[in-house]
C-alpha cells in the first residue's frame, strides 16, 4: 500500500484554512480487513477515497471513538434516547432510493447552503452515489420511519472491531427532536447488542460546530500520538 499527500485545498470545516490530506492508494481494492487496520491509524472512507488529514500548520482534525462498554449516557441523551423510541429502524444494502435523495437533498438545503454537497438534481445525484453508496467494505443503510414517513438514512461500515458512522442525514422540517443524538445512541446499542467495543465517529474539531459535538458522548478516544486515550475534549493538549 502507498500513499500521497494532496495538494493544499479550502479546509471544509475551518474557514480561511487550508487543509490537505494524505491519500491510501492500493494495488487491490481494499477489503474490511485492510481498512480496520487503516482506521486504527485514523483514516476514514468517502465513498472509495481513504484518506486522513495531513496538514502542515494544523492538528485540529482528531480521529475519535467510543468504548460502548464504558459509555453511560447523560440526562439529555436518556431523554432523547426515550423521545424516538418510536422510530422504526430497518437495515438494508446499499441502494439508490429517490425517497432517501430527496430527503438527503433537503437536509444538505437546510444544514449545509451552498455547500460542496447542495447540488442540483443532475450532478447531485451522482455526487450522491460517489460518496454513500460506493465503498469497497462491508457496508449497510439504515432508515428510520415515523410510522410510514422517512425521517433518517444513516450510511454504516461494518469493521471487525466495530461500527464505523459513515454519514447521517434527517428531515430538517421536523421540530422539537435530536435525531443526529438520537442515531449515535442508536449506533452504540448496536454495538452492545453485537458485543462490538468500539464506535468509530470520524474527526472531532473543537473550532468546529459541526464536528464538536462528538465530545458530548463520554467517555471519548482521541487518537493521540498513534495510541487511543480518553480525552473530555477534541484537543491533544
Amino acid at each position: 500500500m502507498d500513499f500521497q499527500i494532496t495538494k493544499n485545498y479550502p479546509c471544509s470545516y475551518l474557514p480561511g484554512q487550508l487543509a490537505r490530506s494524505r491519500i491510501a492508494i492500493t494495488n487491490n481494492t481494499p477489503d474490511t480487513d485492510a481498512y480496520a487496520q487503516l482506521i486504527q491509524q485514523g483514516y476514514r472512507r468517502s465513498g472509495n477515497f481513504i484518506y486522513r488529514p495531513d496538514c502542515e500548520l494544523c492538528h485540529a482534525c482528531i480521529p475519535v471513538r467510543i468504548p460502548v462498554e464504558q459509555f453511560h449516557p447523560n440526562r439529555i441523551q436518556r431523554r432523547i434516547w426515550k423521545r424516538h423510541q418510536h422510530l422504526q429502524a430497518t437495515r438494508h444494502s446499499l441502494h439508490f432510493d429517490p425517497a432517501h435523495f430527496d430527503l438527503y437533498q433537503r437536509y444538505q438545503k437546510s444544514r449545509h447552503p451552498g455547500g460542496s454537497m447542495d447540488l442540483d438534481d443532475q450532478n447531485g445525484h451522482e455526487q450522491y452515489r460517489n460518496f454513500l453508496l460506493q465503498s469497497t467494505v462491508d457496508s449497510f443503510l439504515v432508515t428510520f420511519h415515523e410510522d410510514q414517513q422517512l425521517r433518517m438514512v444513516s450510511i454504516i461500515d461494518q469493521l471487525p472491531d466495530g461500527l464505523s458512522s459513515v454519514y447521517t442525514f434527517f428531515d430538517p422540517d421536523v421540530t422539537g427532536t435530536s435525531y443526529g443524538t438520537f442515531n449515535i445512541l442508536w449506533q452504540i446499542a448496536q454495538c452492545h447488542h453485537d458485543r462490538l467495543p468500539y464506535l468509530y465517529l470520524g474527526y472531532c474539531i473543537k473550532n468546529s460546530r459541526k464536528m464538536r459535538y462528538k465530545a458530548n458522548f463520554q467517555p471519548l478516544q482521541l487518537l493521540v500520538d498513534n495510541q487511543w486515550q480518553c480525552r473530555e475534549t477534541c484537543t491533544t493538549i
